[in-house]
């Protein structure tokens, strides 16, 4: 059985390193970027079966560009994200109920830092069924 890839985009690496102990313990094969030119070289060489994506890396709205460049390339389209992050809190808008909106969220889940253990092998179990 093929262990399901799962590439974390984050350029805090206490969350990275947090999330990586979390998915292995269910043995997912985890890789990690700190941004999205890291990370596009990556899924050019291996691509993953689900993305986890934070907003603010190298630019306030690098997640959101990514997730669209993500989403709109016919080769990686179907790559499931979660966008994971705490921007709500820094601008007060809940972005979980625009997520999978393909013109402005394209991300197939959104969750809000910190996420509890439970709720992340739970949601990249179900994307990944």
């Amino acid at each position: 059985m093929n262990r399901k890839k799962i590439l974390i985009i984050d350029d805090d690496p206490d969350i990275t390193e947090a999330m990586t102990v979390v998915l292995e313990t269910q043995d997912y094969d985890v890789s990690s970027a700190a941004n999205g030119a890291d990370a596009m070289k990556q899924i050019e060489q291996s691509p993953p079966d689900l993305i986890i994506l934070d907003v603010m890396m190298d630019t306030p709205r690098e997640g959101f560009v990514f997730s669209r460049k993500i989403k709109t390339n016919p080769d990686t389209k179907d790559i499931p994200i979660i966008m994971v992050t705490s921007v709500k809190d820094k601008v007060g808008i809940d972005f979980k109920s625009v997520a999978g909106d393909d013109s402005w969220l394209p991300v197939e889940d959104f969750l809000d830092k910190p996420v509890q253990p439970e709720v992340l092998i739970e949601k990249v179990a179900d994307l990944l069924k």
